[in-house]
C-alpha cells in the first residue's frame, strides 16, 4: 500500500530538478504514512519482548483504543500505551487497534501476536516468620484494612509519563528471587508464585525510584510487607517496594528517577534484609520487573 501511494506522489511531482516529491509527500502526509506503517507491522511499534510475564511500551496512534488479550485501554494523546503479558499466556494473543484517521474516518488494525513461553523454577523458602505464613485470626482486621489500602493505591492511574524515561534498578544487591517462580514456605506451605524481583543487601541499603511517578502509598509497617511504597509511573503501571526499614516519601509526592525513596530491610514475610520489587499494571496482574529494565521507550519517537 505504501509503495502505491508513493508512486502516486512521484507522478504528481512535477517541480524543478531540486524537488523531492517523495520527501514532500511524506512531510505533508506524515500521519497517514504512520498509520500505514503501523497497519503493516503493529508489534514493531512496541518496545519490549512479546513473552510471558513481560511489560511493553507501545506507540500507536493518539487516543487509539488498544485491545490486547484481556486488556482494553486507551493510548494517550501522543499514542503511547503500556501493555503487559500474564505469567501464563497462550501461544498467541489478539492485538486490535481502533482509531480515527486524520481525515476523520475510523480505522482498525488487527493481528495475532506470537507469545514466547517461559519455564518457572520451584523455590524452597525456609525461615519465614510463621505468623506471616499462617496468620493468627486476631490479625484479620488489620490485614483486611491493609488489603483495602493496597487495592486503593493499586487502582491509581496517574496521567504522567514517568515510564517514558525507561527504568533503572532501584537498589544494589545480590539477586535472591525472580519473578514467576513457585514457592514453598517453611518446608511444606505452598504459596502463590513469587511476583517480584528480590535483591539482598544490608539493612539500610538505599532504595531509589526506578522511574519517575506519583507515590500512591507509603507505610512504614505493613503486616506482610514491613515498610511499603507504591509508585504509579503512569497509566496505572505501579511499582511496589516491600520489606523496607525506612520510608523517605509520602503518599502524594511526585518523585524523579533515581530519587531516594526508602531503605532496605527485613520486615513482614522475609528471611533477611532484601528488597522485593513488584510491578502491577492497572491493578490487573503482576508482570516481571526485570523486563522493564530492558525497555527503550524513546526509540519509539520516530
Amino acid at each position: 500500500m505504501i509503495g502505491a501511494v508513493l508512486a502516486l506522489a512521484l507522478q504528481a511531482g512535477g517541480a524543478g530538478p531540486a524537488a523531492d516529491p517523495i520527501a514532500d509527500f511524506i512531510e505533508d502526509n506524515a500521519a497517514s504514512v504512520r498509520e500505514m506503517r503501523i497497519a503493516a507491522a503493529p508489534a514493531s511499534f512496541c518496545s519490549g519482548t512479546f513473552r510471558e510475564g513481560s511489560f511493553l511500551v507501545c506507540r500507536f496512534l493518539p487516543d487509539a483504543r488498544v485491545e490486547f488479550g484481556d486488556m482494553d485501554v486507551r493510548a494517550d494523546t501522543d499514542g503511547y500505551v503500556v501493555l503487559a503479558i500474564p505469567r501464563q499466556a497462550p501461544d498467541e494473543m489478539p492485538l486490535r487497534i481502533t482509531y480515527t484517521r486524520t481525515d476523520g474516518v475510523p480505522g482498525e488494525i488487527a493481528e495475532r501476536v506470537t507469545i514466547a513461553q517461559r519455564e518457572y523454577d520451584l523455590q524452597q523458602v525456609n525461615g519465614v516468620p510463621q505468623a506471616t505464613v499462617t496468620p493468627d485470626p486476631s490479625t484479620l482486621p488489620r490485614r483486611q484494612r491493609e488489603y483495602a489500602q493496597k487495592q486503593d493505591a493499586f487502582n491509581s492511574v496517574w496521567d504522567g509519563t514517568g515510564f517514558l524515561d525507561g527504568f533503572i534498578p532501584p537498589a544494589e544487591g545480590i539477586t535472591t528471587g525472580v519473578y514467576g517462580s513457585a514457592r514453598v514456605y517453611n518446608n511444606g506451605h505452598e504459596g502463590s508464585p513469587h511476583w517480584g524481583l528480590d535483591w539482598a543487601n544490608d539493612v539500610g541499603t538505599p532504595v531509589h525510584a526506578p522511574a519517575g511517578g506519583l507515590v500512591t502509598l507509603a507505610e512504614p509497617d505493613m503486616y506482610y510487607e514491613g515498610g511499603l511504597i507504591f509508585i504509579d509511573h503512569g497509566q496505572g503501571l505501579v511499582s511496589a517496594f516491600l520489606h523496607l526499614s525506612g520510608v523517605d516519601v509520602q503518599a502524594g509526592d511526585i518523585v524523579e528517577q533515581g530519587q531516594l525513596i526508602g531503605r532496605m530491610g527485613a520486615g513482614g514475610r522475609a528471611t533477611g534484609s532484601h528488597l522485593d520489587w513488584r510491578v502491577k499494571l492497572r491493578n490487573s496482574f503482576y508482570a516481571d520487573p526485570a523486563t522493564l529494565l530492558d525497555l527503550d521507550p524513546r526509540a519509539l519517537d520516530d
